[in-house]
């Protein structure tokens, strides 16, 4: 199958793992992919950013740099046009961005499926965080777009919600979440034969911002101070030094490691020595990237109980703590310190759970390339 993958992705992050992932597991399924997406520096370091539309956007009136993006969409046209007349693609796959609305209208002129996968509901995500001056005619070009797609794949079913409020039919809707490298998983230990180690780790990757509350663990850790307890922060945030004085202060600073950024190929050299894997809240519309993370390597994960994580998780398999509620999270943080043996089952479950459910990128690609192929025979 010929697959044109377009995106407008230009900062290497976790939007860019997603991409990477999930396109290497076509390609070993034997896609035939060709990229429409911004030029990008493959040797920049992870969590750098795209740089120019960063820097215009804080050049310019709001309104106007939003008119500008739409008005991007004629660029991306000429370029979509191009590569369907030179690689005569079977499918369009396009990770939905504001004020795009160019790809669905070419894919129909040309009378080839698109598979629109979508990761937030991002008019009403850029009206909270940054203020998107023109809402209402957003609102419509993601509305159009989303009902125009062949295929509509969101992350979780929470944001299969936002994208059914836009009027797409049921049957056009695929939930797909998030995953885990299938031949990483593979190789990782499985927890059930692991020994049990004198120390115990508590981890949490990602940028470290302050509702993680990291700060929960540090005290926890401080709490527990007769036992041998580690903590890992994979990831970079600018309360890192306040962080690194409160660990000071609790007399615990050498238990506690910030790795800062790391590149993707050492992540999972860190996440196999959690124990303890916390994911202390999420956007409650979003698949974290973490979670798997956390689930390949048979970490205890403990998660907020909101609806698109007990997509994922449950009671059998995690301890959930009531979201917001910051005393259940400390509570379930320490419970888990004070009872890791007898939790055990836990991570065994939470393993296995990758297989069992198939959350890895391969078999999403599998799922997409399905979708695919129903579109063709249709």
């Amino acid at each position: 199958m010929k697959v044109l993958y377009h995106h407008r992705i230009a900062s290497k992050d976790g939007m860019y793992v997603h991409v990477e992932e999930l396109t290497n597991a076509m390609i070993e399924k034997g896609v035939d992919l060709q990229f429409v997406c911004p030029g990008f520096n493959e040797s920049a370091d992870f969590g750098s950013e795209g740089g120019f539309s960063a820097k215009l956007r804080s050049k310019l009136p709001a309104a106007l740099y939003e008119i500008l993006e739409l008005g991007y969409s004629l660029l991306i046209a000429i370029k979509l046009i191009k590569a369907i007349l030179q690689f005569s693609p079977d499918v369009i796959y396009e990770r939905y961005n504001l004020y795009q609305p160019v790809g669905v209208i070419i894919a129909k002129l040309f009378c080839i499926p698109i598979l629109l996968e979508v990761n937030a509901p991002l008019a009403d995500e850029r009206r909270k965080h940054n203020g998107l001056k023109l809402y209402r005619f957003a609102k419509w070009i993601e509305n159009f777009t989303w009902r125009q797609a062949t295929w509509v794949l969101p992350v979780t079913d929470v944001l299969a919600d936002y994208v059914r409020e836009a009027k797409v039919l049921e049957c056009r809707i695929s939930v797909i979440a998030n995953g885990v490298n299938q031949n990483v998983y593979e190789k990782l230990p499985k927890v059930a034969s692991l020994k049990k180690s004198e120390q115990m780790t508590i981890g949490f990757t990602g940028f470290i911002n302050p509702w993680h509350r990291i700060d929960l663990a540090l005290e926890a850790i401080a709490q527990h101070n007769d036992k041998n307890i580690k903590l890992i922060c994979v990831g970079e945030g600018d309360i890192r030094p306040e962080l690194e004085a409160q660990a000071v202060r609790l007399g615990i600073a050498d238990q506690v490691l910030f790795t800062g950024l790391v590149t993707r190929d050492k992540v999972f050299d860190y996440v196999t020595q959690f124990d303890i894997a916390l994911q202390p809240a999420v956007t409650a519309y979003a698949s974290p990237l973490k979670l798997f993370e956390y689930l390949a390597v048979g970490s205890l994960v403990i998660a907020p109980k909101t609806p698109n994580i007990q997509e994922v998780l449950s009671d059998s398999n995690a301890l959930l703590f009531e979201a917001n509620n910051l005393d259940d999270f400390a509570h379930k943080l320490s419970y888990a310190i004070d009872r890791l043996d007898e939790l055990q089952t836990l991570r065994e479950n939470a393993q296995s759970l990758v297989e069992q459910r198939g959350l890895t990128w391969q078999n999403n690609a599998e799922r997409v390339l399905e979708l695919a192929r129903c579109s063709l025979r249709c």
